[in-house]
């Protein structure tokens, strides 16, 4: 049955701030709507937004989230865990910086801040499903990652023990997944040890093909790896479950390329960029997801290096929705058809 992808919706990770109208739910929700945003993606590490141990405690606060969001004219599209997901897995030569992602009382202890982690993927499982909600989004965390480049020379054996260590990690998150009956899109990302179709199948095959183990499609990543983002979407769009629409820009000279020689973001040959200002091919994505009928939201993730966020948000919702396609029903030349009639088929062919 062919089916129309939902939206536009936001991703509201990139605006919560102190300052009206991004420090509340309320808020922030009016302030999407009247953009014309008809989903919100909520960051669950965000407290003045979401709070996580009560929406998996009770069913009464989720109605209450459920009603804010309502009353301002939007649907929650998925929960976010990405920082949480992140720090299922760290490699010991981030864990000065990913401290910042948990509360203070697990700093430089990184079992714990692994532990707290965990429970709080769990966590999203219920609240998820108290939510109404079958899809959450999030990211795989790294083990592998400081040593993409194989030089030094990789010992035998030691990517192939980090996928098996990240699948044993991820096994009981996804079954209390599976139980709550949700599933955990990953953002396939440089930096997360899935950072592409060949690793998200490395992924895949250590958890044995795991039910609950999908796809957050985000072109822009695929853009600044110089990766098929299109053919992506005809190999995988089985395992996507969501969609971030956000733009980049690759422009290699003769100074740097792909790894961008260090450089802030604003003097990247690699950028995020605001919709329409990259050179990602929407026409293209949107297209393709319609042909496999994705029937999940299209959500505005913003990350710009160069516009203002309110400009971003504001250019999104328009973009999004032009980009939609209401998928026909029929075919476009059904008016020339007519009811099968096997004695003129036979006669066509000469039969």
């Amino acid at each position: 049955m062919a089916t129309t992808i939902k939206g536009p919706a936001i991703f509201l990770a990139q605006f919560a701030g102190d300052a009206a109208p991004f420090n509340t739910l309320p808020n922030i929700t009016r302030w999407a709507a009247d953009l014309g945003y008809k989903g919100v993606q909520i960051p669950t590490f965000v407290s003045s937004l979401f709070d996580l141990d009560k929406a998996a405690e009770s069913q009464t606060y989720c109605d209450e989230v459920k009603g804010i969001c309502a009353q301002s004219g939007v649907e929650i599209t998925e929960l976010s865990t990405h920082l949480q997901g992140q720090l299922v897995a760290v490699h010991p030569a981030y864990d000065s910086q990913f401290d910042a992602f948990a509360p203070t009382e697990v700093h430089g202890n990184p079992k714990a801040r692994q532990e707290w982690a965990v429970d709080q993927m769990k966590k999203a499982a219920v609240a998820s499903r108290n939510l109404g909600l079958d899809v959450s989004v999030s990211f795989t965390g790294s083990l592998a990652f400081p040593y993409i480049y194989p030089w030094p020379q990789r010992p035998a054996g030691l990517i192939e023990e980090a996928f098996a260590e990240l699948a044993r990690r991820w096994k009981p998150i996804l079954d209390v997944y599976e139980d709550h009956g949700v599933d955990v899109a990953y953002e396939i990302h440089p930096c997360e040890d899935v950072f592409d179709g060949v690793t998200f199948e490395m992924f895949l095959e250590q958890l044995k093909g795991h039910k609950r183990c999908m796809i957050n499609y985000d072109p822009s990543h695929f853009l600044l790896q110089q990766l098929d983002y299109l053919a992506f979407i005809d190999i995988y769009h089985e395992r996507i479950s969501a969609f971030h629409v956000k733009d980049a820009e690759f422009n290699p000279d003769g100074r740097q390329g792909v790894y961008s020689g260090y450089q802030s973001w604003e003097n990247r040959a690699g950028r995020f960029r605001s919709l329409g200002d990259g050179q990602v091919d929407f026409a293209g994505i949107f297209s393709k997801l319609a042909k496999y009928n994705y029937d999940s939201w299209a959500v505005l993730e913003w990350e710009c290096c160069l516009k203002h966020p309110e400009q971003g948000a504001a250019e999104g919702a328009p973009f999004i929705a032009d980009h939609i396609i209401h998928v026909t029903e029929k075919a476009f030349d059904d008016f020339a058809g007519g009811s099968t009639d096997h004695a003129q088929i036979k006669k066509i062919l000469g039969l």
